[in-house]
């Protein structure tokens, strides 16, 4: 994959009315003893609602991993202590899953978050500070390295207790590490280098003793830098580094410095200098093909919707300022070869979702399978037709819950490839109807899929006793 620059964000909000989504470069950093998260959303206490600032939050967040920790769950015969413990874990992962998605105001689920963690911090909650931020759906946890604290970095990176490739660890520039690069791999699966000189920074990357086994991160400061010489480097640097080695990440870059930088790390053999464009779903499902240029890439990271270069106007096409059907920006992501762009949107539309200019969700017609089932089902909730049996579950809440169960069951107790694929679909088809009914979307369910993927604690998994009973007296009473 091609090296393209993301945005750290040291000092400046993760949202600006100026940048809604610098997030959507598809990586962010976020270091949380500075960053005063979003001013675009307000983040309440669950207690009261007085503010509550994003320090604050995360502060009572290391407060509550390291209350975690002190709880000894060793004798697993206490089982009040496991309880007690397992408790604790699950209100630091909802704290920090709040702050991620309100105050900072980045979905998790879809953007790698990598979240820069004091390794004190680390070590004092004994590594529960950073399983409790992978669970909570951040791709990496960075340890930096404090002045002559090499050694304390690597005690937390132990404390942590997590996949070496979820690990990163962060020195500064010109701090002497190569004597001990062995040490600090074996723990971490990416470095991280603070430059502080945007001039030496090819330099740096070059004099790395380089191997498969890691990647690195080159973080570059942009205060004070013309735009042209921030591109400049940026994109000498990204070239240097070239595929699958390492990233490039931008210190409080504005939505023009990042999305300038991100196109000169690409390339187009293209006479017009466009790039092509496939807008997606949340779920990979293909909306469109259109075209993007370095404008309209910098215009989608400030406005955090859908923008693209149209060709027929020669100029920048806001999806929906005239239908209405605007799009979410997600993430941007290049392809392998680094000359076609992906954006992953949710298509909006008050009165129907389409990104198509026939009123259709995807310019190859009218969708099918569950992105057709789940279209149908929210027009039933809308109106539907005499006689609807979809109309007749959404009214009778204990009709839905027993054919969840009843249909469960049957697909449990399939016994060839062709009655578990009847049976799935028929749990499918009553399990969208709920959903329909709550106001969840496919897409909501794949973000909750996206962030339980980034977990690293899991749990045993075993039946819940309370619950086979229930199923069992719904089951008994249809005989």
């Amino acid at each position: 994959m091609a090296c393209l620059p993301y945005a750290t964000f040291l000092a400046s909000p993760t949202q600006t009315p100026a940048a809604l989504a610098l997030s959507a470069a598809g990586r962010a950093r976020i270091h949380p003893l500075t960053c005063p998260g979003s001013t675009c959303k307000e983040s309440l206490t669950s207690a009261s609602d007085a503010p509550k600032s994003a320090l604050e939050e995360y502060r009572a967040i290391v407060a509550k991993c390291i209350q975690q920790s002190q709880v000894d769950d060793s004798d697993k015969s206490n089982k009040e202590n496991a309880k007690l413990r397992k408790k604790y874990m699950k209100e630091g992962v909802a704290m920090a899953s709040a702050y991620l998605s309100q105050t900072m105001g980045i979905d998790a689920s879809i953007v790698d978050v990598e979240f820069v963690l004091c390794g004190e911090s680390v070590i004092e909650s004994d590594g529960c500070l950073a399983s409790c931020f992978l669970d909570a759906g951040c791709a990496y946890v960075v340890i930096r390295v404090k002045e002559d604290g090499l050694d304390k970095a690597l005690e937390a990176c132990d404390a942590a207790r997590i996949p070496r490739e979820r690990l990163v660890l962060q020195y500064k520039e010109g701090m002497d590490v190569s004597g001990r690069m062995e040490e600090i791999v074996s723990r971490a699966g990416t470095v991280s280098i603070q430059m502080d000189k945007l001039s030496s920074a090819k330099t740096e990357w070059e004099n790395l003793p380089l191997s498969k086994e890691w990647k690195c991160v080159v973080q570059l400061p942009v205060e004070g830098l013309s735009t042209d010489d921030l591109v400049a480097t940026v994109a000498s640097l990204s070239k240097a580094i070239g595929e699958n080695k390492g990233s490039i990440t931008l210190v409080d870059p504005t939505a023009e410095q990042l999305g300038l930088c991100y196109a000169a790390c690409m390339k187009t053999d293209r006479p017009d200098g466009l790039y092509t464009t496939v807008v997606c779903t949340r779920s990979n499902e293909a909306l469109g093909l259109v075209y993007s240029s370095r404008d309209s890439i910098v215009a989608a990271l400030q406005s955090g919707r859908g923008v693209y270069y149209s060709r027929s106007r020669a100029g920048l096409w806001r999806k929906g300022d005239t239908s209405g059907h605007y799009q979410t920006l997600h993430r941007l992501d290049a392809d392998c070869d680094g000359d076609a762009l992906r954006f992953t949107v949710t298509q909006n539309g008050d009165d129907v979702k389409a990104f198509c200019h026939l009123n259709t969700l995807t310019c190859w017609g009218e969708p099918r399978g569950l992105r057709h089932l789940e279209g149908t089902l929210v027009q039933r909730l809308k109106e539907a037709p005499a006689g609807s049996y979809t109309k007749r579950l959404f009214d009778d809440d204990q009709l839905l819950r027993d054919k969840l169960v009843e249909e469960a069951q049957e697909l449990s107790e399939a016994d060839t490839k062709e009655h578990v694929a009847e049976e799935l679909a028929d749990v499918l088809y009553f399990a969208m109807v709920r959903a329909a009914k709550a106001g969840v979307s496919m897409d909501d369910a794949v973000s909750e899929l996206d962030k339980r993927a980034r977990k690293v604690t899991r749990r045993k998994g075993d039946s819940k006793t309370f619950r086979i009973q229930a199923g069992e007296e719904i089951l008994g009473k249809k005989g």
